[in-house]
């Protein structure tokens, strides 16, 4: 059995067990790992002054001495090259890293390559303005639960049916909202189709979940083929999908957050649509026929590069 690395919370269990009195052994006993890691846990992670193991202390020493491990040295200069290319087509962290993955088989945290661009912009590169919300401030992470934008109810994208997941079935999209100068200005609604890559864009005035779904029913009731699925990403615009549901006669379905490639085909699209729709440009003087225009070469441009990269035929 591989070795796995002791948990926070298998150090608070530590920690209580060894007030109550129990030694190195039985704590092993009662939390399943050997003695030694147990001992060795002890030893490193007390607290230098008094010697005393304090969990949260403990779960941090080893997280700074884990940063300034050379773990990371399995990428190569060319991985981080592919990475760097990646980014610069408007790619997210969490859409690379998915990527690698499945393709490449290779792991890497997207918080890895966000201390990659953090790094790059401390050396005065220009990474980070390629960052989907590239001017939104640094925020850092905090154990406890963060509830914003959280909606209870909503259908996790692992309950989709088959014919979404494996692209066998007309009606199956996916939707985002695609931002201009500012957050609470004029910007767009995308719709893509999965198997055919029909792409639908739509102009809003604001990024609101009354103007989202008005627009969003006016896009799908003009297509000839019914609508099964939409999966949105978790932007609270699209906290009002019950009623698209009950309008459209559709299932509406949430990807994991943070998981931005399990919407692959919408985020790749929303890449190609930044070529006409550059980051912190206004949309104001935006038009409907404008909107229908860049889709359609969109969705061309995203078809010739499935060919692409899958020549025996569009995933």
């Amino acid at each position: 059995m591989p070795y796995r690395q002791i948990t926070e919370g298998e150090r608070y269990a530590m920690h209580t067990l060894r007030m109550q009195g129990l030694c190195a052994a039985e704590i092993a006993r009662v939390v399943g790992r050997h003695r030694s890691t147990i001992t060795r846990e002890f030893e490193r992670n007390s607290k230098p002054c008094n010697g005393y193991y304090q969990p949260a202390s403990a779960h941090r020493y080893t997280c700074t001495r884990r940063s300034h491990s050379r773990r990371n040295t399995r990428f190569t200069s060319d991985d981080w090259a592919r990475i760097d290319a990646l980014l610069c087509l408007d790619w997210s962290p969490e859409q690379i890293a998915g990527r690698y993955a499945r393709d490449h088989g290779l792991s890497i945290s997207h918080e890895t390559i966000y201390r990659h661009v953090w790094r790059d912009k401390k050396a005065g590169g220009s990474l980070h303005v390629h960052l989907r919300r590239a001017n939104k401030p640094f925020r850092k992470r905090y154990a406890h639960y963060d509830s914003r934008g959280k909606l209870a109810g909503k259908r996790p994208i692992a309950s989709r049916p088959a014919g979404a997941t494996n692209r066998s079935r007309l009606g199956h999209w996916e939707g985002d909202t695609v931002l201009g100068a500012s957050q609470g200005g004029a910007c767009i609604l995308t719709l893509v189709d999965r198997k055919s890559r029909l792409t639908l864009i739509g102009k809003l005035a604001r990024r609101t979940g009354a103007e989202v779904n008005a627009r969003a029913r006016r896009l799908i009731r003009a297509q000839p083929h019914p609508v099964h699925t939409i999966t949105f990403d978790n932007g609270t615009e699209f906290h009002g999908y019950q009623e698209l549901e009950a309008t459209l006669d559709t299932t509406c379905y949430f990807a994991t957050p943070h998981h931005s490639w399990e919407r692959g085909t919408n985020e790749n699209t929303n890449g190609l649509i930044r070529q006409y729709l550059p980051k912190r440009a206004s949309m104001e003087h935006l038009t409907q026929q404008d909107c229908t225009r860049i889709a359609a070469k969109t969705q061309s441009a995203a078809a010739q590069m499935s060919r692409l990269s899958h020549p025996g035929g569009m995933l």
